[in-house]
């Protein structure tokens, strides 16, 4: 097999994953129907929900929803500035707990930027109510006959400040002689603990069903934040013992009564490309779930608990855990393997080939930590990878030099049998045993390197510990596409290139290095062909110019390793560089 075609093989594949994924699987895998839902849940109003009645030996109903009141949308430090409110502060994390609704509605994450600016701010996660992306978790009640705490309702706090060394107490009690306390803890990373107590001292058995609930104004509107065919952005969770991907927020508003119930649930919250707020039951615990849209551009994600009949004199407590901060995979594999939440490393949407790209990051991931340049920590994982399948691209080029020199034998059968291809098949079968040549050897270098390519794909676009990494001069961000655009003269014209015309200077060097291989290689006899391989360089140059400038640098480096070893392999095999017989 020509050595020529096996790379436009290769290069048509992996562009053929990138790209037509979505056709394929929308056509051939549609998303199933979202399930039919009977039941709705609590909304954002700040109204108490409505408790229902629970069904014998079935999880509780989930709290009915009201309309969310209109508010007037106004700046975040003003809102924050004049609410009564407990400060949160870890190395992780800084912000506050709203006093008023008992919310989590303010965090922003220390240790990451909104842009690769020096000056840029953390990124803000959580906002509160009444501001244009209000996002935030809190904790309720459902009960049937007395009065529960609300969005309107002021807590009484026994602490000054949450940290991972001091935790907080909120409490309230109403008329009739119910206590609820809510003890919110902290660890040094993204996990807050809330075990919700309602302490019944009043003269007559109480129901009550606890519930934790996520709410989230508006869609993301930034373009890498949307959901697309290889990340998903929108609610996300472990629910009725599957990871669920998709769901999105167009889903969510088309259901019935606009609602998604599942029966069981590990964890559930709305995922971004690199940041996740999600609510958590406490292991093993038994609740119903849902992900809702009370109302336009208003999102929710909620469990409730069971009912349970709470004696005078008594007490019930219940744990929730509220995460909210980036998607780092050593930190959702701890909590999943340590703190028993199921599943939660698949908050990052590996999709199927999950068993292959985190090997791999996990190599680049060490790779960078040893070298400490990700571009470099990319070059060298190019170089393992090339060193490994070298006995394999040695037997390729082997395979293929064996081809040509028994071409001549190979065209005198074909034009023996040119008039009965059944014998002509058998004919060169017999060639390949008696010349011991395994025509398929030159495919295997192509079936290894497209999930390879595939999964730096999916690191580069999935991982935050890629994030705003730099390279070296203007590559300041390898997860983002070159910055440096040819067509506006580097910056210096004042407009941004449309995306298809976006070549930047890697995409040069990716046309140029992509030529150099292509002439190395003996000239095609086919004119079509000659044509094919003249057109096919500039024409990846200016597909893959709007990709991540790591998998560009990943691309590059490969093309500058096999340049050198079709010079070593051509040394070696001096048939390959002579021209096909005719």
């Amino acid at each position: 097999m020509d050595d020529k075609r096996n790379l436009i093989a290769a290069i048509l594949l992996s562009v053929a994953i990138l790209i037509g994924w979505n056709f394929v699987s929308e056509k051939y895998f549609p998303t199933p129907d979202t399930p039919d839902v009977t039941e709705t849940v609590a909304g954002a109003n700040g109204a108490a929900p409505a408790a229902t009645p629970a069904t014998q030996g079935q999880p509780s109903a989930l709290p009915t929803p009201g309309a969310p009141a209109a508010q007037t949308i106004r700046p975040v430090d003003a809102v924050l500035a004049e609410g009564r409110r407990i400060p949160i502060e870890t190395p992780a994390i800084k912000g506050s707990i709203n006093l008023v609704g008992a919310r989590i509605d303010d965090i922003t994450l220390s240790k990451y930027r909104q842009t690769i600016k020096k000056d840029s701010p953390a990124v803000r996660l959580f906002a509160p109510g009444g501001t244009e992306a209000a996002y935030f978790a809190s904790l309720g009640w459902s009960a049937q006959g007395i009065e529960v705490p609300n969005a309107n309702t002021v807590w009484t706090a026994s602490g000054a400040k949450l940290t991972p060394a001091t935790p907080v107490t909120l409490s309230w009690s109403n008329a009739t002689g119910q206590t609820f306390r809510i003890e919110y803890s902290i660890d040094a990373d993204y996990l807050i603990t809330a075990k919700q107590t309602i302490a019944n001292t009043g003269t007559a058995p109480v129901n009550a069903s606890s519930f934790a609930l996520i709410d989230r104004l508006g869609k993301p509107t930034d373009p890498h934040e949307v959901d697309s065919w290889t990340i998903h952005v929108g609610p996300t969770g472990y629910l009725d013992g599957k990871s669920v991907f998709d769901t999105d927020y167009d889903d969510v508003e088309e259901a019935t009564n606009r609602t998604v119930r599942y029966n069981s649930a590990g964890w559930l919250g709305f995922t971004d490309k690199y940041w996740l707020a999600a609510i958590v039951p406490a292991k093993g615990e038994r609740v119903t779930a849902a992900i809702s849209s009370p109302a336009a551009n208003n999102y929710q994600t909620l469990f409730a608990r069971d009912f349970r009949q709470i004696a005078p004199g008594t007490q019930v407590t219940t744990t929730s855990r509220i995460f909210a901060g980036a998607k780092e995979v050593s930190i959702l594999s701890q909590y999943q393997d340590k703190e028993g939440i199921t599943r939660l490393s698949n908050a990052i949407d590996w999709g199927w080939f999950e068993f292959f790209e985190v090997p791999i990051f996990k190599l680049l991931d060490w790779l960078f930590r040893m070298v400490g340049n990700f571009g470099v920590a990319i070059m060298a994982l190019t170089l393992i990878i090339r060193l490994l399948m070298f006995p394999i691209a040695n037997r390729q080029f082997s395979s293929m030099a064996q081809m040509r020199l028994v071409q001549p034998k190979m065209k005198a059968l074909q034009e023996r049998h040119k008039d009965d291809k059944p014998k002509m098949q058998q004919e060169l079968m017999k060639l390949y045993k008696d010349e011991k040549i395994n025509p398929l050897a030159g495919c295997l270098p192509i079936v290894i390197q497209i999930p390879i390519f595939y999964a730096l794909y999916k690191v580069l676009m999935l991982t935050i510990e890629m994030r705003h990494q730099p390279f070296i001069l203007w590559i300041k961000d390898l997860s983002a596409p070159d910055p440096l655009h040819i067509l506006n003269l580097f910056g210096l014209l004042p407009f941004t290139p449309p995306s298809i015309l976006s070549i930047g200077v890697l995409a040069v060097i990716l046309g140029i290095t992509m030529w150099l291989q292509f002439r190395l290689n003996p000239q095609a006899t086919d004119p079509v062909q000659q044509q094919v391989f003249k057109i096919m360089p500039w024409l990846f140059m200016f597909i893959m110019a709007p990709f991540a400038a790591g998998l560009l640098l990943y691309w590059i480096t490969n093309n500058i390793l096999s340049i050198g070893q079709q010079q070593w392999m051509y040394r070696k095999f001096p048939a390959l560089r002579a021209a096909p017989a005719k």
